[in-house]
């Protein structure tokens, strides 16, 4: 046992050196964007805020679904997939940009430049993987994300898939975002509806048929595959609680002060029920309208005690869909992580018809 342990601790050790990024693509919405949707972020020091380096990390492990399957098959259909996906969601293949004429002001804008998709593959199975002591800190090396360019953001994803081949057929699924697409991708409902366009093609084109993107067939295999492309480590350094504020309540949206107040009700919640403090500084994400999106560096000694009247639930990766995500029929995840690697709050006004609830999210640093 003493040995078993010794040598799980070695693998963990040197995990980082088994990850081999096999190929890169970029995948765009399958029609273009017209008229294309912009997205102004308000803010008054980007730099030190979380909008270049701040990215909600999601982790997916997936058994294979039948003896043939394999993560190359799913990354292959998962190109055309995403491509119908983003038609309904195409700010997450946008850029943040400066705006033209302005004074420095940043904008989203949905000018389908496209999402990444990194297939790699480690030399361990999903048994070992998930055994491992420090599981959580292999995980980063399962999602791919680089800080946005602050002098050119134009030219940074805002979006990265990373599909990882496992040895024994199984496979895992990275998903990365800036957290200024947060919302987009949990909270409107984006990944299911896309992992039910990735069941349909597997449905109506046979699950097991080779897609026109499968790298296997793809690679030049007299090539050794170039690691160049280097990601910036996105560890799990905290712990995350998403709140849903009911539309009843005294708060009335997320434009005035009394919504700052619900979102220190909410991390005074969150310190109570994970028994760690929120750090001294942190950004506030407030979604205002579909339009704009507010960015605020706040201090905690600066917050106003909350003494509102309102309803509050915590809401789970259960009650987001995440824990069954299928991309192949009946194929649930075995394992799923889901973090945010800096203090951050946010307030998102619900994405559901004919309510006013506000969702707020919150994330405390390890060892705070």
């Amino acid at each position: 046992m003493v040995l078993q342990k010794m040598a799980m601790s070695q693998i963990s050790s040197e995990f980082v050196h088994k990850v081999q990024i096999e190929g890169v693509q970029t995948v765009v919405p399958s029609k273009v964007t017209d008229p294309r949707e912009t997205c102004l972020v308000s803010v008054e020091d980007p730099v030190s805020s979380d909008i270049f380096r701040g990215c909600l990390s999601i982790v997916l492990c997936y058994n294979k679904a039948v003896e043939e399957d394999s993560g190359w098959l799913v990354a292959g259909w998962i190109k055309e997939s995403l491509g119908r996906a983003l038609q309904d969601q195409p700010m997450l293949s946008g850029r943040l940009r400066r705006v033209e004429d302005g004074n420095g002001e940043l904008e989203m804008v949905s000018n389908d430049t496209g999402v990444r998709l990194v297939e790699a593959k480690i030399t361990m199975t999903l048994q070992e993987f998930l055994g491992l002591e420090e599981r959580e800190k292999a995980e980063a090396d399962l999602v791919f994300w680089m800080d946005i360019d602050e002098q050119n953001p134009q030219f940074s994803p805002v979006l990265y898939v990373q599909v990882t081949n496992f040895q024994c057929g199984g496979y895992s699924i990275g998903i990365s975002s800036s957290l200024l697409l947060a919302d987009h991708l949990i909270m409107d409902n984006f990944l299911p509806r896309w992992s039910g366009i990735q069941k349909k093609l597997l449905l109506n084109n046979n699950a097991l048929e080779k897609p026109v993107f499968y790298l296997p067939n793809l690679r030049n295999t007299s090539l050794s595959p170039s690691n160049t492309t280097s990601s910036t480590p996105s560890k799990q350094s905290g712990q995350t609680m998403i709140f849903k504020i009911a539309g009843d309540s005294e708060i009335e949206g997320v434009k005035n002060e009394l919504c700052k107040r619900a979102v220190s009700h909410c991390i005074q919640e969150a310190e109570h029920k994970l028994g760690s403090e929120m750090s001294s500084e942190f950004s506030l994400f407030v979604k205002e309208s579909p339009k704009v999106k507010r960015v605020e560096n706040c201090k905690k000694n600066e917050l106003v005690k909350p003494n509102l009247n309102f309803r509050c639930q915590v809401i789970t990766l259960d009650d987001l869909g995440i824990k069954e995500l299928a991309f192949h029929d009946g194929n649930e995840p075995t394992h799923v992580s889901c973090w945010i690697g800096s203090a951050v709050a946010m307030a998102i006004p619900s994405s559901t018809e004919n309510t006013s609830d506000v969702n707020v999210i919150v994330t405390i640093p390890a060892g705070n």
